[in-house]
This record gives structure tokens, sequence and C-alpha cells, in this order.
């Protein structure tokens, strides 16, 4: 059987093509937080030009992961240019139970907590992809947590989406500083957000008269987008494939709503 060099030709073109239409390049950043030296990713397709809508991701309690990198990926590879945060410093990341004991140090600390958010944002903000009418953020448990805070500091932001993310009010006043809209993306069974948190959260978003949504997901526990917490619900964190993907979907409807864009 001979082969035809025209089909050899256009396969080969449109392989190339292809690997054009979607260069996803990764790139470690390292930045400063006051004296602090942090370690981010910036993850965008190198085939789009011209400035992009553009996310930050803050990280889950054990620092910057596989897991956000993974997210990083996936919205690059939706067309936005992406920064995975690095709260806790280079180098640190921290495994249960030493996670919970690194995540309280910025729970308990809020305006810490803020100050390493917002040098991450200057880090996106400056980035040469970035289109600045089209910022947001998104964060997953610890992050979920740090992306509202975020929203509570003032940041010029369009929006912030929480998954699985504490949602407590410390300081129901601050609501009042909120720019954009908020998502919150909820486990309708999580044992580490009671009922008083979302409660209250709900009490400051409607007194600040903030555009916000709540979407609580039936039979989801914390961290119901994370695989490697396992699928055993009766340890208050499990991965659950129908929330996973409903709230990337919500996720999705949101940007596409604040960056008023198609999809």
């Amino acid at each position: 059987m001979k082969t035809n060099p025209t089909l050899l030709f256009i396969s080969s073109l449109l392989l190339s093509t292809s690997l054009l239409q979607a260069e996803i390049k990764e790139t470690a950043v390292e930045y400063k937080s006051g004296d602090v030296v942090c370690e981010g990713l910036h993850v965008v397709d190198s085939a789009k030009t011209g400035k992009l809508p553009s996310i930050l991701i803050i990280h889950q309690w054990t620092g910057l992961s596989d897991n956000e990198k993974m997210r990083a990926r996936m919205l690059a590879e939706l067309g936005y240019n992406v920064f995975a945060a690095d709260i806790y410093g280079k180098g640190i990341r921290p495994q249960p139970p030493e996670a919970g004991k690194e995540a309280g140090k910025y729970k308990a600390n809020r305006k810490l907590y803020r100050e390493r958010m917002l040098s991450a944002l200057e880090v996106l903000d400056k980035d040469q992809k970035t289109d600045l009418s089209k910022v947001a953020a998104i964060g997953y448990c610890f992050g979920g947590t740090g992306v509202v805070e975020l929203a509570r500091s003032g940041a010029l932001i369009k929006g912030v989406v929480s998954f699985h993310g504490g949602l407590d009010s410390l300081a129901p006043a601050d609501g009042k500083n909120i720019k954009g809209k908020v998502l919150a993306l909820h486990g309708a069974d999580d044992p580490f957000v009671p009922a008083k948190d979302i409660a209250s959260f709900e009490q400051e978003m409607k007194d600040a008269k903030v555009d916000y949504k709540l979407v609580s997901y039936p039979g989801a526990v914390h961290a119901f987008t994370q695989k490697a917490a396992g699928n055993d619900n009766s340890k208050g964190a499990a991965y659950n494939e129908a929330a996973d993907k409903a709230s990337w979907e919500e996720m999705k409807a949101f940007f596409a709503r604040i960056f008023k864009t198609e999809g």
C-alpha cells in the first residue's frame, strides 16, 4: 500500500496548527510580600495574543500544590491568563497536621492574609498579558476563605469564587469594601463550615448590597473538588465528582457574566 504524500502533508499541517493554537506555558515566578520571598506559578496559552481576562488562584492549606497547578492549566486552556499565588512563602509546603497550624496563622491574622494575597494580585496585575478591567480570583478550602477576604480588602477585581471555603464573617463591616461579585460554592454536608457562619456571610453580603450567590451541593462535604481527599464522607472531607464538575461549570458561567464574554 502506497503512502499518499498529500495526505501526510495535510496531517502534518493540521497537527502543527493544533499545537500553535494551544501552547500552555508554565513559569515559576519569585516575588516578595513584605520581606518574605514567595514563589507562584504563571500559566498562559502562549498562542493567545493581546490582553486576556486574568485569574488569581489561592491555594488550599498545604500551599501551592499540583491541584492548583492543574486548575491553572485548565483555566489557561479556557483562554485565561493565570497566576497561582504562594501565601506561605517559597519552599513552605506543609502537610497535615502542620498544614493546619500554618493555615491557622493566616486565618487568625486576616490582615497578614490579605497582604499576601494583594502582593500576588500585584504580580498578576503587572503581567503584560493581564487585562486590568477583567481580573478575578478563585480559591480552594483555605484559599476559598482567602478570596472572600481579598474581596473584603477592597481589591479592584471583578469577582471572586470560593470553592468549599470557610465563610465566617469576622468583620462584617468590611463587606462594604467589596467592589466585585461573589460566588460561594459550598458542600451542603460540610461539617467544617457551621450554619451560623453561612448565615453571617449571607447577612454581611446583603447588608453591604453585594451581588453574591451561594450554591450548596447536596451530599458534598469539605474539599469536594480534590481527588486526593478520597471518597469517605464520614471524614468530613471527600471528593465528589458531581459537585466538582457542577461547581466548575458554575464558575465558568460566573466568569462569562462578570467579564461579559460568550460561553
